[in-house]
């Protein structure tokens, strides 16, 4: 039989009662009729957790543009002597005819529009114009810009349609004071006032050009500055120039190196610039132009610019224009930037329909009716996900759904079709991610909306089952709280409260601000009081929840102890649910671990004892590697927590194996470690005497009797802890008796030796890496005190009648800075031996890393990034499986059986 997971059972059908006939067959065939046991396998899969990719879907470095040139250099009236215009042409500039005013007002009013158009889309920036330029101005409103920017992005517009085309030097074209002469400036020189990071545009004729003189001159500025640190190595790094990174420059250039600008004169002159900066308007100017796919013939340049309503509002046309025309750019430039993609034909459609309505609308006979866009793509999107999977390429339609959030008419379409794609797997959360999901389910966590309520909590479900790291975003935006308030709203269905736990406990996965918003809730608190649900799943996450938010969280582990959290949990430790049994063992073993922060007392050590005496009364009669697994790396840190007690026994055992034959042990103990790692079982009479358990740990001293007695003459808070070589070496001298059998820590290494014989393979191995490295350290300790080295200390000989024979391995030591009672040492050397044992309160107050470690919180949050079509665990509103009821109630009997078999090949059971 797989000891490595639990049985299921086949429950016999007899709800058919066999006709006589059938009974004689049935009588002969009884073997084959009587349901199956222990015949199916449980967690044959491997325990551990989602492989782990990197995830790139964040901006590395999110930065604004804060400042922004406006240089145009148009010199209105007069056209620069290396460009021949067609008549007639192309004349309006930022959608102004400059010749239907002065030149300088026309000049002025350009400006003032240019800048409007950019506020548009940073009203925050600091903008600076500068028209008709000369170098020394362009110098100047740079640098300053750039000084005032500091590490931002700075903006530089250059409209050159007044100038000559860029020269082969890599130069652009501006203005003397006089206005007599075209003075070059030197895209180098550019560089070095704008520094980096920038962002160019270049409005101009050849501006391919610039683009290429930009990157050599760029290798240049490398080059000089790494001369320049070679020349100035003993330059202090405060008064360096910093390194230029002109990579983080963009430059966004209107046509080719070979090119010049369209003529066309119905087209703006700043064509490029109108497409960056008020993309709607030339859009629909250029729907008009096409003589082909027209509804409307009788659309003109004039009527397009009366389409009535706001680019903000998309209740209105011009604003629903919009909000379609960012969806379609967005999906266009999400995966690749083809020049010809299919959804242009979807917006020269959207245009269709909406401008057939502008004549009604504009006579006042009709009113605006909405575009069927969105409701079309996601039908798109939902016949994408009836046939689509990982081999296929990504549904172009991603990007529309995270803008059809925006809208209430489609939001719950939209989130139900968003579910179902992440639920196709990892592979689809990351796409969803990438396209930028995460800012727009955020903003719903907002909503009140109880329609909304199953479908986020089933995508938050699985982003945080993908990536973790959106627990920061959540606590920072408050978004935790609306789990919180559904899983303590009892009325709530327990598969969504279930969800919610999950949610919860990866906020607070290794992630102390979560930890503490959670505790600003008593989250411990009020989980307590739901952890006996009668769902397991949410019973198990509740827990595993409890456990993740008192790990490493000294405060909430003081908490729950006012609450007897650990002793509520205690219960949960017999759960027929073996995953259950698991999640408590973890949550019992991060409560354990959570204490070895701070120094040790006389609570804090009795409160981890009895979690350790629960966790080894309940090991035996386990059935469950899965949670024997669990077990072992809760018990791990009783073991680094008193490391020197266990150390000490280990030593001891060392000594009587190397000493058996000189009778060394004290005739009045009846139990001792033997060879093997184990304790020999003790006469009945002795175990009556020593079954009382209660008060293990409490007194610090053992007699040379082996027994624990109080004294009145020492007072157990000043005694001095062992912790160097010759102090240990004195404590496994010959003349120290044997470890009393009542003491935890006997009890736990006695269960630790009998795990390592466990059938099932991960978790002797577990158990045997304990107690090698309790033994390793205990060998390092005797080879060192064997050389001149270990003889640091010698006992002086004033003091060795008076030598106190006693040894304490009861509670914690007290601290190293109380008064010493021991006998006095005299130093034979004066080199210093580091002691290899890290006391509580004295080097460090952290714990070490885990000895074992196990993937079980890991393993159950794979389930929730699975699909939920092949994911029991997650299918919402599933029907009871009674094959499964039943099969826990065998699974105890199973338990049952282990006991027996462990006592069958001699083996003694912890009472």
């Amino acid at each position: 039989m797989n000891m490595s997971g639990e049985l299921s059972v086949f429950q016999r059908d007899t709800s058919h009662s066999p006709s006589p006939e059938e009974q004689g067959q049935e009588e002969e065939d009884e073997d084959w009729a009587i349901g199956l046991a222990f015949s199916s396998e449980r967690h044959t899969d491997r325990i551990e957790g989602l492989e782990e990719c990197a995830q790139n879907w964040r901006l590395k470095d999110r930065m604004k543009t804060v400042s922004v040139a406006l240089i145009l250099c148009l010199n209105v009236g007069v056209d620069p002597p290396d460009v021949v215009k067609t008549q007639p042409c192309a004349r309006l500039e930022c959608w102004i005819d400059p010749l239907a005013m002065s030149p300088q007002k026309a000049l002025e009013a350009i400006g003032v529009n240019l800048q409007k158009q950019y506020e548009r889309w940073q009203p925050r920036a600091r903008y600076k114009q500068t028209l008709d330029p000369t170098a020394d101005e362009i110098k100047k409103v740079t640098s300053t810009l750039r000084r005032n920017a500091k590490d931002e992005r700075v903006l530089f517009h250059y409209n050159g349609h007044g100038v000559p085309k860029p020269t082969a030097n890599g130069e652009i074209w501006v203005f003397n004071r006089s206005y007599t002469q075209y003075i070059p400036l030197s895209i180098y020189d550019l560089q070095t006032w704008m520094w980096s990071p920038s962002i160019y545009v270049f409005d101009c004729s050849n501006a391919g050009m610039i683009v290429d003189a930009f990157q050599q001159f760029a290798d240049q500025h490398q080059r000089e500055y790494e001369q320049l640190m070679a020349q100035s190595r003993n330059t202090l790094p405060s008064q360096m120039t910093p390194p230029p990174n002109f990579k983080q420059c963009i430059q966004l250039a209107a046509c080719a190196t070979n090119q010049i600008l369209p003529m066309n004169a119905e087209l703006p002159a700043d064509l490029f610039t109108a497409c960056l900066t008020t993309p709607i308007k030339i859009a629909l100017r250029w729907f008009v132009l096409q003589n082909t796919s027209r509804l409307v013939p009788r659309m003109t340049l004039e009527s397009v610019d009366k389409i009535p309503g706001q680019l903000n509002d998309r209740r209105t046309m011009l604003g629903e224009l919009n909000w379609i025309f960012t969806a379609i750019t967005d999906t266009i430039a999400w995966n690749s930037l083809p020049r010809d993609h299919p959804m242009w034909s979807a917006w020269d459609l959207a245009l269709d329909i909406c401008l057939s309505q502008l004549p009604g609308i504009l006579e006042g006979k009709e009113t605006f009716q909405n575009s069927p866009f969105f409701e079309e793509q996601l039908t798109a999107f939902q016949v994408w996900l009836s046939h689509g999977s990982q081999k296929r390429s990504p549904p172009e339609q991603l990007p529309i759904v995270l803008q059809v959030l925006l809208s209430q008419v489609h939001r719950l379409r939209a989130l139900e079709l968003l579910g179902r794609f992440l639920d196709l797997g990892p592979w689809a959360v990351n796409l969803a991610l990438s396209v930028g999901i995460f800012p727009y389910v955020l903003k719903l966590l907002q909503s009140s909306a109880r329609e909304l309520r199953p479908l986020l909590l089933f995508i938050w479900t699985k982003i945080l089952a993908v990536d973790v790291t959106c627990q920061a975003d959540l606590v920072r935006d408050g978004g935790h709280k609306y789990f919180l308030s559904v899983l303590q709203d009892t009325s709530v269905p327990d598969d969504q409260r279930t969800l919610a736990a999950f949610v919860v406990s990866r906020v607070v996965w290794n992630h102390p601000v979560g930890q503490e918003a959670v505790a600003q809730v008593a989250f411990i608190s009020n989980t307590l009081e739901m952890v006996y649900e009668k769902d397991r799943l949410l019973r198990q996450w509740l827990v595993i929840g409890i456990g993740l938010a008192w790990h490493n969280a000294i405060a909430a582990r003081w908490s729950a102890i006012r609450d007897s959290a650990h002793e509520k949990l205690f219960p949960l430790l017999r759960d027929p649910i073996p995953e259950v049994r698991a999640a408590t063992a973890y949550a019992l073993g991060t409560f354990i671990r959570s204490g070895g922060k701070t120094e040790r007392n006389e609570l804090a050590n009795k409160i981890d004892q009895a979690v350790a005496l629960q966790l080894l009364n309940v090991v035996n009669s386990e059935a469950s590697p899965l949670v024997r697994k669990e077990i072992v790396s809760a018990l791990q840190w009783i073991v680094l927590i008193f490391e020197s007690t266990f150390i000490q026994m280990a030593i001891q055992q060392l000594e009587e194996e190397k000493n058996k034959d000189s009778n060394l042990l004290s005739p009045n103990v009846e139990v001792a470690l033997t060879s093997s790692g184990s304790l020999q079982r003790p006469s009945r009479r002795s175990r009556a005497a020593s079954s009382n358990i209660t008060n293990l740990g409490t007194s610090p001293e053992l007699s040379e009797s082996g027994f624990y007695h109080s004294t009145n003459s020492v007072n157990p808070d000043h005694i001095r802890r062992a912790v160097s070589i010759s102090s240990l070496s004195s404590l496994t001298s010959s003349t120290l008796p044997s470890l009393a059998f009542n003491t935890i820590y006997v009890k736990m290494w006695h269960g630790l030796s009998n795990m390592e014989k466990d059938p099932y393979f991960e978790v002797s191995n577990m158990a045997k890496k304990l107690t090698d490295y309790v033994r390793n350290k205990a060998k390092e300790l005797l080879a060192a005190r064997d050389t001149d080295l270990g003889r640091a200390y010698t006992y002086s000989n004033s003091s060795n009648d008076s030598m106190d024979k006693t040894i304490y391995i009861g509670d914690s030591p007290p601290p190293a800075s109380v008064q010493r009672t021991t006998p006095s040492f005299s130093r034979i050397r004066k080199r210093s031996i580091p002691s290899t044992i890290v006391e509580e309160g004295e080097t460090s107050k952290e714990l070490k890393d885990p000895l074992v470690v196990t993937g079980f919180i890991e393993w159950c949050a794979k389930h929730f990034a699975e699909p939920a079509a092949s994911n029991e665990d997650i299918q919402l509103n599933s029907k009871p499986n009674h094959e499964k009821e039943l099969s826990i109630e065998f699974e105890i009997c199973g338990r049952t059986l282990y006991s027996y078999c462990q006592e069958a090949r001699g083996e003694p059971l912890l009472p």
